[in-house]
């Protein structure tokens, strides 16, 4: 064991660093449609148009510390959705919960969680070969609105939304949309596929990425 503080400090910090860009470049994989997505009878339609309102948005509240996310509540869409855990897939992408639970949401467990410093991470599918999924409605959602994540330590964290992006796979920063705003704050990352289907390679021409942070807790 080393005795230099400085030392320990700096090579925590570089293996932070790195990661943080392995997991971005897996996210850049996936914006760029690495990942098979199902087709749906209906699909999400194109919000590439979707733009940022002018609100105004309360302070940040003060980060917490690491707790398991249990539940998200987006009451704007009407989702209580359980969520779980999830890791990289063999590409280096957040692996998404499977096709049969589409009303579950995926947390990238190794990231950041949800109310501490740091953007955690949710992904969620949009929707399946037959129905809409959990976050089917997810680009609908406007700046001011509320997110909650129900901790395992019996805290709910209070996210405010402020920002929607629609970001083209073709042309995709993950750091850009998953890194954190500001540093020190809390912020919550929820993503889903977006845009229209393309039938030739089965996967959606963009990602909707939601951005919010953390504004206050409750019981």
């Amino acid at each position: 064991m080393s005795d230099d503080p400085g030392r320990t400090t700096g090579t925590a910090r570089l293996l932070t660093a790195l990661a943080w860009t392995l997991l971005l470049l897996g996210l850049w994989l996936w914006g760029r449609g690495v990942t098979d997505v199902a087709e749906s009878p209906s699909g999400p339609g194109d919000v590439a148009g979707l733009g940022t309102e002018r609100v105004r948005l309360p302070p940040a509240a003060k980060p917490l510390g690491p707790a398991t996310p249990q539940r998200i509540d987006i009451p704007e869409l009407g989702v209580q959705a359980p969520v779980t855990a999830r890791g990289l897939d063999s590409r280096g992408a957040v692996d998404p919960p499977p096709f049969d639970q589409p009303g579950v949401v995926g947390w990238y467990g190794s990231g950041t969680a949800p109310g501490a410093a740091g953007a955690a991470l949710m992904v969620g599918h949009v929707d399946t070969e037959t129905r809409p999924a959990v976050f089917y409605k997810l680009s609908t959602l406007k700046p001011g609105e509320t997110i909650r994540v129900v901790r395992s330590d019996g805290k709910v964290a209070h996210f405010t939304i402020d920002g929607i992006r629609v970001l083209a796979r073709d042309d995709f920063d993950a750091r850009q949309a998953y890194g954190p705003h500001q540093p020190g704050r809390a912020e919550l990352r929820l993503i889903t596929c977006g845009g229209t289907f393309d039938r030739i390679s089965r996967s959606y021409t963009a990602n909707v990425v939601v951005s919010a942070y953390l504004t206050g807790t409750g019981p």
